[in-house]
């Protein structure tokens, strides 16, 4: 296989790796204020991601590291036509982050009150933005003959583009409320099943609109393939929460994710960055490419990281698979 295809497919694994696994995160941090009736809800809703969620996040900065050096010409287009979104992006997760360490540190609750509607806003925000902006790539962009941006931020806010944002936003929030279900007990895990159920409905519809409106104006055969197995799985995903299957509700759920991410860059391809005023313009995976010397190399290395990251971080999730419940909240208190 060219190894321009290869990386191609390799950046697609890693947004699926990213989008699967902080999806939840977001999903828990927006379920705040539906499941945390109270300081305890709120610290055992926390406390789901708390040994895994920066680890999560490291998949975007791996992603991100990638595209740059695989594509460059990828990247700065991207980097610079979607500044502003990228920005608030970045700021959404520094406040999450920086919420998850600090809420604890005073015990008023004004002072917690406080942090939780960060984590709840540096979880929404990404969910939606992350969406418009692959939305975007794959409807194409205006790009001049040196392959630079020349809209503005309000031309990436079109229609499609937001129900993209909305799909992501929902498909994390389901995703983040299956995994509360699975990760706790008692009455919390009861309540964040029916969360699921309820939000499912709606997420089923718009995800259903969004994949469908992709295969028909930008996708291709196999686009469409994927495309019809992400409905599949968000349907079977939605019977298996309301039979109480957790695991598999949740197994499905990112399945659900991985398909429409593959679908998107189905749709793609061959571009990686289509110019909506001239495809001329546009940028694919041979002209955004970097040297064959540098993909060689990039290519040894993931051959020998990638499966040590994902032995660590399978034995992280080993490690922290117990659920947790008020009960183990309220001892650690005293």
């Amino acid at each position: 296989m060219d190894l321009t295809i290869l990386w191609f497919w390799i950046i697609a694994f890693m947004f699926i790796g990213y989008f699967v696994l902080d999806g939840f995160d977001f999903g828990v941090g927006m379920s705040l204020p539906f499941l945390g009736k109270d300081d305890t809800d709120r610290r055992v809703l926390i406390n789901t991601i708390g040994p895994v969620w920066d680890l999560n996040e490291t998949w975007v900065i791996v992603a991100g590291a990638s595209l740059f050096a695989a594509f460059p010409e990828w990247y700065a287009t991207m980097f610079s036509g979607f500044y502003l979104a990228l920005v608030l992006i970045l700021v959404a997760l520094i406040v999450r982050g920086v919420s998850f360490e600090y809420r604890h540190q005073r015990p008023e609750s004004e002072w917690k009150k406080w942090f939780d509607g960060m984590i709840i806003v540096g979880s929404a925000v990404p969910a939606l933005l992350w969406g418009v902006a692959f939305a975007n790539i794959v409807r194409g962009v205006p790009l001049n003959a040196n392959h630079d941006y020349i809209g503005s931020f309000f031309d990436l806010l079109n229609p499609y583009a937001l129900l993209g944002g909305v799909t992501t936003l929902l498909l994390f929030f389901v995703h983040g409320a299956v995994f509360v279900s699975l990760k706790t007990e008692g009455d919390i895990r009861v309540r964040a099943s029916k969360l699921a159920a309820r939000a499912g409905i709606v997420t089923i519809v718009v995800a259903a609109t969004f994949l469908v409106w992709t295969t028909f104006a930008y996708g291709t055969v196999a686009s469409a393939i994927f495309a019809a197995l992400a409905a599949a799985a968000l349907i079977a995903s939605f019977l298996a929460n309301l039979r109480g299957a957790e695991r598999l509700a949740f197994g499905l759920m990112a399945g659900t994710i991985g398909l429409t991410v593959l679908t998107l860059f189905a749709s793609l391809f061959p571009d990686v960055m289509p110019a909506s005023n001239d495809p001329a313009n546009s940028l694919t995976v041979a002209n955004a490419a970097s040297s064959a010397y540098t993909l060689g190399v990039m290519s040894w290395t993931a051959l020998i990281g990638m499966p040590v990251i994902l032995l660590y971080q399978g034995w992280t999730y080993w490690v922290f698979r117990k659920r947790i419940g008020r009960a183990h909240i309220e001892v650690a208190v005293h």
